[in-house]
């Protein structure tokens, strides 16, 4: 009898369900998008009503409706959820105000009650622990920032000014598990919400970022992880727990014991790529349609028709600025004669490529290692010219997995451990994951984007002065 597991990826977006069979095929995958989010006031973003929780059972009833296999068979559901939100429940579990977004910029500052019901505060893995399985526990790997978390420990710290310090007591806190380990069963209450068996074990992951590298098969020191979403880092793992790094960020890996090195990335990254689509209004779609292709098909195949570099047109990617530099903004430099919308398509994905290879470097020079080989994942591991374009940037062999979701399936390889349907991470790894394909890189591409790479590292040299100067008339 074949056995399954259920991963969970709740994301900022959408809400993922997919039931895997136990060699890592997908056999059913529900999706459901998120309600936006609201923004009372300025620096408030919260989810409306229950989205998060709503979401995640409508993601499931629509997996279940197309899966063929035994509902009685699935071993474990592994729980993912969006990283630095936080959420303030009443004692009996339920919402006692909004959700707050990772936007919102009350998580970044200590805890301060708003209601006068607040009996908890916890993550949205929290939360979403306690509406499936009742309890009031959660992962520990997904408590970074203004928590009272010692990040040697995983653990809740013995410091108590840290309390003071992060306006959160003590007994506001939820019990603590590892990633891999039980977090509870589901509930008669939940089963019926999600149309699934009651009793099934919810097995703890970690924060969405740590779980996507784990889904994309991240073990070996020496291979980046590049990400491509909304926003685009690059990730690798290693037993340090580096603390006040310059050109990344540490964060808990998937695995008790390990971190996540996260780089510097790019906000608004394959956000880009949709602006550039939607910029060029009906006409471009109405010419895409007549030919059979999407948008994004026509500019794809047009970029690739173009050399490497773009002719010379060059993409800063900063259309959203860092809150440190808010006069910085994007660019696209260089333009002549030669350049049409195939150019510009293709510069902003070698934009992409190049500013994460500035991010990898700086983030391999102080870890002092090299990496060997990429893996792609998120939205821009789809197109096979980004894909191209990474391989020869960095020199690398590039890597894509099978599955859209990398989260959901790191999810469930936590729950093929927690259930002991594997018998360490390794193996859950070894199992569930399935590469799709391999790009290497061209040669004589890669010597091309080595020489245009000196050029990139001195762009926001030249621009940054200019923008600042123009804040102060356009801000």
């Amino acid at each position: 009898m074949t056995c399954y597991i259920m991963g969970i990826d709740n994301g900022s977006q959408s809400s993922k369900v997919t039931i895997y069979a136990e060699d890592g095929r997908p056999c059913a995958e529900g999706r459901v998008p998120l309600s936006a989010t609201d923004s009372p006031r300025p620096g408030t973003v919260e989810y409306p009503d229950d989205v998060l929780w709503d979401s995640i059972a409508e993601a499931s009833r629509r997996a279940v409706a197309g899966f063929e296999g035994d509902l009685k068979e699935i071993k474990g559901i592994g729980l993912c959820t969006i990283r630095f939100c936080r959420v303030v429940l009443q004692a009996n579990g339920s919402l006692a105000q909004p959700v707050m977004s990772w936007m919102d910029e009350r998580v970044s500052r200590p805890y301060h009650r708003e209601s006068n019901d607040a009996a908890y505060v916890t993550t949205s893995s929290g939360y979403i622990t306690h509406r499936m399985t009742g309890n009031f526990k959660d992962t520990s790997a997904n408590y970074q920032g203004m928590w009272p978390i010692d990040t040697d420990t995983w653990d809740w710290t013995g410091d108590e000014s840290e309390y003071e310090a992060t306006g959160i007591p003590r007994n506001m806190l939820f019990e603590l598990v590892q990633p891999g380990e039980e977090l509870g069963r589901l509930t008669e209450a939940a089963a019926t919400a999600m149309n699934l068996p009651s009793g099934i074990p919810v097995i703890a992951t970690a924060n969405d970022k740590a779980v996507e590298a784990l889904g994309a098969g991240l073990r070996d020191p020496s291979d980046l992880v590049i990400s491509t979403g909304t926003y685009i880092a690059s990730m690798a793992v290693g037993t340090d727990n580096v603390k006040k790094p310059e050109s990344f960020w540490t964060n808990f890996a998937s695995e008790p014991g390990l971190y996540l090195y996260e780089s510097n990335g790019i906000r608004r990254g394959m956000w880009t790529v949709s602006w550039m689509r939607d910029l060029l209004g009906p006409e471009a779609a109405h010419t895409a349609t007549a030919r059979g292709e999407s948008v994004e098909q026509m500019l794809g195949r047009e970029a690739a028709a173009v050399s490497p570099g773009s002719d010379g047109l060059l993409t800063v990617l900063d259309w959203l600025a860092p809150v440190d530099e808010p006069y910085r903004k994007g660019s696209m430099l260089g333009f002549d004669a030669r350049h049409g919308r195939g150019h510009m398509f293709r510069s902003i994905l070698e934009g992409i490529a190049m500013t994460m290879k500035q991010r990898a470097d700086e983030m391999s020079e102080e870890l002092d290692r090299g990496f060997q080989r990429i893996v792609l994942t998120g939205g821009g591991s789809s197109s096979d010219l980004l894909t191209q374009i990474i391989a020869d940037v960095f020199g690398l062999p590039t890597v894509r997995m099978t599955g859209a979701s990398a989260a959901s399936r790191g999810a469930a390889i936590c729950a093929v451990v927690g259930t002991g349907l594997a018998k360490s991470f390794d193996a859950a790894t070894k199992q569930l994951t399935i590469t799709a394909d391999e790009v290497l890189p061209n040669r004589d591409n890669a010597q091309t984007y080595h020489e245009l790479g000196r050029v990139y590292r001195d762009i926001r040299a030249a621009t940054d002065p200019l923008y600042d100067r123009t804040s102060n008339l356009f801000g």
